[in-house]
């Protein structure tokens, strides 16, 4: 798998398996994909990459800033999300690895997550790269009528 930092062009392609995270109602409070400029203000564009194999973007991972206050500009949010088809191969892995390397290169300190608990395969990949879990937030949103908690995870970095 090439990994590539997102780009306009890869836009389609990440608009499409976002979609299908949000259809799973265990990805995102999202219930609709904003359009490219929505989607990438407040992204780390060069911490965030797409997965491409024979030419079709497989999955994406994004860091987001978690607030403008200079005091956080060393922590970001992570997002994962990969094809349906090619779920369960490594891709999520490779691709939050890619991202926690590049967060370091740009200066970031603290990765974080929040994951919903039926969520068990992100609860499993977040672990596997170096996340721990911190706490939890009961009933933090509503998604289609159903109040829904979040785990938090949390990621420091033993070289920034």
């Amino acid at each position: 798998m090439n990994i590539e930092v997102i780009n306009e062009k890869h836009w389609l392609s990440i608009k499409d398996i976002y979609q299908s995270g949000i259809r799973t109602g265990n990805a995102t409070f999202e219930t609709a994909v904003p359009n490219w400029e929505n989607w990438t203000k407040g992204r780390l564009v060069p911490c965030s990459v797409v997965g491409i194999k024979n030419q079709k973007v497989v999955g994406w991972a994004s860091v987001s800033e978690v607030s403008s206050r200079c005091a956080y500009k060393g922590v970001g949010e992570v997002s994962v999300y990969v094809h349906p088809t090619f779920k369960g191969l490594g891709i999520g892995k490779e691709l939050l690895s890619e991202v926690i390397f590049r967060s370091e290169k740009n200066g970031l300190w603290t990765l974080q997550a929040s994951i919903f608990p039926e969520n068990k395969g992100s609860i499993s990949l977040f672990q596997q790269t170096g996340f721990r879990k911190v706490g939890s937030r009961e009933k933090i949103g509503e998604l289609n009528g159903t109040w829904r908690d979040v785990i938090l995870f949390e990621r420091r970095s033993k070289t920034v």
